[in-house]
């Protein structure tokens, strides 16, 4: 008996044994079956999150792609429907993936800085900013062509610009290695550690200028830094930029908020096809083309300014002949075209001297005389583009439209007067603080057909604000258009999902537009709250 007992109680603990580790095996497997779960929820709400996130992406896209169709449309139809410049119900909350459930209907809105009465930086609007509103480092140089210490004068208007960083700059993007006299060249970039050589050319970016000499991230990108265009309370602390007066706060989004190096215009006609070149060496189809859209005497008195040159007036100058109107003017078309505009205005008041056809040809010499007497004079002609108001506003339209000073099909670089914020216009030369408050006041950022002069860079002379002499040495330097836009792109969803935003650049200054830069600014966050963005989340039954 004793011996059965032991032999029991050796099995009831076997079988007790037994159930324990099967216990322990049920709860390792189900530990295992939980943490394998709780990988897989994990996994799957990560799988979500990304597809939710690239879709966030693609509504972005959607907003780059419709930007670059906008661009191209005809100005008439743009003006229709709103324009580029602040167009909140074509550009906010386009509605791009609808849905029953606010959660899973995408959108995208495109945003872009504004500018309050005075042509400060203030807020948000609903559209595109033009490049041109912006300074050209790589065209910077060319101001220097037309007025003298031009390029430093542009610089030195930016908040916070010394002397020695604008020379430092400028000393950068030049060809030559001659350091300027507070500027940096070779000798100093040799001497750091890494050491690195100046660019001496146009910039690739404009973040390479954090390696110019003094240029820092506060002074570039200011205290905006999710690059929102707004300061909201944790940026606040950044708004003290050392060595640098913030006080007006022109410096909250920094230089780079006023600089580009991808600005330009199309040299175009409105309908797309190319301008007449006003120097084209076929004087005989220089005028056919221009009679057919401005009135002859226009056309004619173009070719006899090209072939006269303006008269001469002064000491020296041979002695007045007989005056003739340029409507019955006979043209030599064999006479070479020796002069010739670097500005339309040119022949606007303008008086050229005159070899015509029935007067023989030779190289500008002037007609018969009497037996023994000396050669007569060549006649001269007085412009029919006549220097008053009321005649500028009938012909600049025509001219500008239909003729440029050379063939390029763009031009970069000019400055859009329209647009540009106040900082830029007073670093213009030629325009005084009293000319800068005149066009910030009359000025139009878009036209909406009330003014059609301000279509043209001409219009403060059109409009009496600055004279002849001035609008011809501000040319070079300024524009009332472009065809470069850059804009902020968000795609979100109407609730409880993530947003993407893209900062692009498009150059519409070709037949295709295509993105010449992409930012991906998704680390900074969404950047703009949904009320901002725009939402209907009450729109479903």
């Amino acid at each position: 008996m004793a011996k059965t007992a032991s032999s029991t109680g050796r099995f009831a603990i076997r079988r007790a044994s037994v159930l324990l580790l099967a216990l322990v095996v049920i709860v390792l497997l189900t530990l295992g079956a939980m943490s394998f779960f709780e990988r897989m929820f994990v996994e799957h709400q990560a799988t979500r999150a990304h597809i939710r996130q690239t879709q966030a992406r693609y509504l972005a896209e959607s907003g780059v792609e419709f930007i670059r169709a906008l661009v191209v449309q005809d100005p008439n139809t743009l003006l229709q429907s709103g324009g580029l410049y602040d167009n909140q119900s074509l550009l906010q909350g386009r509605l791009v993936l609808d849905d029953e459930l606010a959660a899973f209907r995408g959108r995208f809105t495109v945003i872009a800085p504004a500018l309050n009465e005075a042509g400060y930086f203030a807020g948000i609007r609903y559209g595109l900013e033009n490049e041109s509103a912006r300074l050209n480092l790589n065209t910077v140089l060319l101001a220097d062509n037309y007025v003298e210490g031009g390029a430093s004068e542009l610089l030195m208007a930016l908040p916070g610009m010394t002397e020695p960083i604008a020379d430092a700059i400028l000393d950068w993007i030049d060809e030559d290695s001659d350091q300027r006299t507070l500027g940096a060249e070779q000798v100093y970039y040799s001497s750091l550690s890494p050491p690195y050589a100046p660019r001496n050319g146009p910039l690739g970016s404009i973040e390479e200028l954090l390696l110019v000499r003094d240029v820092t991230p506060a002074l570039l990108f200011g205290a905006d830094l999710n690059r929102n265009g707004l300061i909201e309370a944790n940026e606040e602390p950044y708004t003290t930029i050392p060595g640098a007066d913030n006080s007006a706060g022109l410096l909250n989004r920094g230089w780079a908020a006023y600089l580009t190096i991808d600005s330009a215009e199309r040299n175009t006609k409105p309908d797309g096809t190319p301008k007449i070149d006003i120097n084209m060496q076929d004087l005989k189809e220089l005028h056919t083309q221009a009679v057919q859209v401005l009135d002859e005497p226009m056309a004619n008195f173009i070719v006899a300014y090209r072939q006269g040159g303006p008269e001469n007036t002064g000491p020296g100058a041979p002695p007045a002949g007989r005056t003739v109107d340029a409507s019955g003017l006979k043209l030599d078309f064999n006479l070479p075209g020796r002069e010739r505009l670097q500005n339309l205005l040119d022949l606007v008041g303008a008086r050229t001297r005159v070899v015509e056809a029935s007067q023989g040809g030779g190289g500008g010499g002037g007609g018969g005389s009497g037996p023994g007497g000396p050669p007569s004079q060549p006649p001269t002609c007085e412009s029919p583009f006549r220097n008053e108001p009321g005649a500028t506003r009938d012909y600049i339209p025509k001219l500008f439209d239909n003729f440029s000073v050379n063939s390029s099909p763009s031009i970069p670089g000019r400055i859009n007067i329209n647009q540009a914020p106040r900082v830029l216009l007073s670093g213009i030369p030629g325009l005084d603080s009293d000319v800068v408050d005149q066009i910030i006041s009359n000025r139009m950022p878009e036209q909406d057909g009330q003014r059609p002069e301000q279509a043209y860079e001409t219009w403060p002379l059109t409009s009496g604000i600055v004279d002849i002499e001035t609008m011809k040495r501000l040319m070079p330097l300024v524009t009332a258009g472009g065809n470069v836009y850059r804009a902020q792109v968000v795609g979100y969803f109407d609730e409880e999902g993530p947003a993407y935003r893209l900062e692009v650049i498009v150059d519409a200054t070709q037949t295709t537009p295509v993105v010449k830069r992409r930012r991906d600014l998704v680390e900074q966050g969404p950047g703009y709250t949904l009320d901002v963005l725009g939402t209907t989340v009450d729109d479903r039954p």
